[in-house]
């Protein structure tokens, strides 16, 4: 917002102030009381023109035409404010469509999430028919081809790896903690960040696993360390956003992934566990810093 000058008495400010609205000027107008009546832009793209009909407007303030042109101001200013609570009103009306989710703690996006997963899994037959779900696997062919399916146009096998899911267990977990941490960032964030969260951690894990260990691997559990990363680096940077976890969650999750990781709990992708809990904290860390 910058100033652009002054005016001598109220009835001249507000009458150039509804003058500057009707040419399609936002302003502010207000009293100071060394200088009167002080003229203030938001848009630095105005400031030029409004700054020009300033000085023509007191070059000769009793001009007819001034007068003649604010008098329709209080309609637009009516008319805006109309159309602003209907906007207000369509927004809410939005929102209402997924209250009863919300009431059992669910995002519309976590939700959809975890119906697929279990959708998958027992198209599957709960991990034990993988050919009926070949096409979700990141590639068919070993870590030395590179990729061939997802470099001739199959991009989905990027993120499809995340459904696929090994026992009752493995999903079960999977699902808890998703529906815990993605409901969570999605009520205070919207479904848009959680969903940038989850495709670019669910591509660059999946990428990660593969080259270090070949294709057949699937899970959610490089997502849920990718959410709990940023859920615990933001919240614990920026208490504002809402978002919080309990640092003796944070310490048994990582201390899951050093069992997975000594090879204790075998057949375990721990690249994608690593790739997703690095990117993770690293985006909830420099995500603060803006608000900070």
């Amino acid at each position: 917002m910058r100033l652009i000058g002054h005016l001598a008495n109220e009835s001249r400010a507000r009458t150039f102030a509804d003058y500057l609205y009707v040419q399609g000027i936002e302003n502010h107008v207000e009293f100071e009381k060394e200088h009167g009546w002080a003229v203030w832009i938001p848009d630095e793209d105005k400031i030029e023109q409004a700054s020009g009909l300033l000085t023509a407007f007191q070059a000769n303030p009793t001009d007819p035409k001034y007068q003649a042109q604010a008098k329709p101001a209080a309609s637009l200013r009516a008319a805006e404010e109309k159309s602003r609570a209907a906007y207000r009103k369509k927004m809410l009306d939005r929102r209402q469509l997924f209250r009863p989710l919300q009431a059992y703690g669910f995002g519309p996006l976590t939700l959809v999430l975890i119906l697929i997963s279990v959708v998958v899994f027992f198209w599957s037959g709960a991990g034990n028919h993988l050919e009926a779900i070949h096409t979700l696997f990141i590639s068919e062919y070993t870590r030395a081809a590179g990729l061939p399916e997802i470099r001739a146009g199959q991009v989905w096998r990027l993120f499809t790896p995340i459904f696929i899911h090994y026992g009752y267990v493995h999903i079960l977990f999977n699902m808890l903690w998703l529906w815990d941490l993605g409901s969570m960032i999605e009520t205070r964030q919207g479904s848009l960040q959680l969903a940038l969260l989850v495709l670019i951690i669910a591509a660059c894990s999946n990428v990660g696993q593969y080259f270090f260990s070949g294709p057949v691997f699937g899970g959610m559990s490089g997502v849920v360390y990718g959410l709990l990363g940023y859920v615990w680096l933001r919240g614990k940077f920026d208490p504002g956003s809402g978002l919080f976890v309990h640092p003796t969650t944070v310490w048994m999750m990582i201390a899951w992934f050093f069992l997975c990781l000594s090879g204790v709990i075998p057949n375990v992708a721990n690249m994608v566990h690593a790739i997703g809990l690095g990117m993770g904290v690293a985006w909830g860390y420099l995500s603060s810093l803006r608000y900070r």
